[in-house]
């Protein structure tokens, strides 16, 4: 719920700013007009390198790596008890 409060609060005062903007004519009219065009492509090239920083950047996490092998194995163990072939050997899956 914050984040939508933050997120609305911003786009409430870019709205403000953008009507006295439009309304004092400090900038050229066509240049007001076109300020929420810009905003949503600087957001959107903003987003693209925030993902591509991420993605750089991902974590390795070699515990969460050995709990979730962990978890595959009893999963399998699992379907197994209850009859379901889970395909365990790999030469079967290449193949």
């Amino acid at each position: 719920m914050k984040h939508i409060l933050k997120i609305l609060t911003l786009l409430l005062a870019f709205s403000v700013i953008w009507i006295i903007l439009l309304e004092t004519s400090v900038i050229p009219r066509t240049y007001t007009w076109l300020l929420p065009v810009y905003l949503i492509v600087s957001l959107g090239c903003y987003g693209l390198l925030m993902v591509g920083v991420g993605l750089m950047l991902f974590p390795t996490c070699p515990q969460d790596a050995v709990l979730l092998q962990k978890d595959i194995i009893e999963a399998k163990e699992f379907l197994k008890d209850k009859g379901v072939d889970v395909g365990s050997d790999r030469e079967r899956t290449l193949l």
